[in-house]
């Protein structure tokens, strides 16, 4: 009798789906001639990101701080044209600072290269520290950058994907906006706002046939993470091997690709995808088997988690006892030096 019942609820589960899924795809896009934006384009991801679109046959505006590097970045970025129609151009901007100044560069991009059909909001940066060694500014700065900075660029945007019922909008988060972390607390909390946003975004957006993605990419070999590791917590980079080291070249390709489909989140490797079913919780889908392979797979996944949480919690344990019997060593060092001295005397 219990196999039957569960028998009937598949079959139930699977019609429903079937009679959803119409509604569900977005219908793909080509980027060949479309204009894309994409913030922190000077280097790292962002800069993959957009060497993958024009590839691809977009026109591209590059965004970021320093007009330098935005300089050098164009210039390799145009290595990779399809054809003499394409441009690339980049304007110097502080995307976190002030939303009127946001919106003017957005104008004058779309004005050059036409409406935007595509932004990708990948500016942000990462500090690694203990919760009481962050100072109260880095909370707020970081919060401005990876939060704000996503934010003024897509409120600059959105008024004409609505007008023309067109667009995607790409939030660039991390895995350690699926997952708390330590050394994290300020850089996990401003990338766990972007799926907030991301998540609401897409329901209001979604009758204008605008498409949200959001980006967990893990640990990429980019400048700025070769200059986190400098700094970070010896817990944090400990955990963080656990998952491996991607190339900028191959997260973009994903991201991208994810982008063109209406894909709602897009993940890389193994941990990724499992991390993305297991945080799925009310999140958009936009196909079928994607549903399918959240519901059949969260219950095992939750279940390989626990063993994921357990080691980090080991890791975190041993390196405070480490900490503790070092600084017993040393007290106990300075003691002896100090009764030796007595001694002397």
């Amino acid at each position: 009798m219990l196999l039957l019942l569960l028998c009937a609820a598949l079959v139930v589960l699977f019609v429903l789906l079937y009679l959803l899924s119409p509604r569900l795809p977005p219908r793909a896009v080509s980027l060949n001639g479309a204009h894309v934006v994409v913030t922190g384009g000077s280097s790292g991801i962002g800069k993959a990101i957009a060497i993958e679109c024009v590839k691809r046959g977009a026109f591209v505006t590059l965004v970021a701080r320093n007009e330098q590097k935005l300089i050098d970045a164009k210039e390799e970025v145009e290595q990779h044209l399809m054809n003499e129609k394409q441009v690339v151009q980049c304007m110097s901007l502080d995307v976190s600072k002030d939303f009127g100044q946001v919106k003017s560069v957005m104008k004058q991009a779309q004005e050059k290269l036409g409406p935007v059909d595509m932004l990708v909001n990948c500016a942000g940066f990462s500090i690694s520290a203990r919760f009481e060694d962050f100072k109260p500014e880095e909370f707020r700065r970081i919060m401005e950058v990876n939060y704000l900075g996503s934010v003024y660029p897509t409120l600059a945007v959105i008024p004409t994907m609505k007008e023309r019922r067109h667009g995607r909008i790409v939030f660039v988060s991390s895995q350690a906006g699926q997952i708390g972390l330590i050394g994290y607390s300020a850089y996990s909390a401003s990338k766990f706002a972007l799926r907030g946003l991301s998540e609401a975004l897409q329901m209001e957006v979604k009758p204008y046939n605008i498409y949200i993605t959001v980006a967990y990419p893990p640990d990429t070999d980019t400048p700025g993470y070769q200059e986190e590791l400098k700094s970070a917590l010896e817990e944090t980079v400990l955990i963080s091997k656990t998952s491996g080291i991607f190339q900028a070249a191959y997260v973009a390709q994903v991201i991208v690709r994810d982008t063109m489909v209406g894909k709602f989140s897009s993940s890389m490797g193994s941990d990724g995808y499992m991390l993305t079913a297991v945080t799925c919780g009310m999140s958009p889908i936009t196909s079928v088997i994607e549903a399918l392979q959240q519901v059949f797979s969260m219950g095992f996944f939750r279940l390989i988690s626990l063993f994921y949480l357990q080691s980090f919690d080991g890791i975190v344990r041993r390196c405070m006892f480490r900490r503790i019997a070092e600084k017993q060593s040393e007290a106990s060092l300075c003691g002896s030096s100090t009764s030796g001295e007595k001694k002397d005397h």
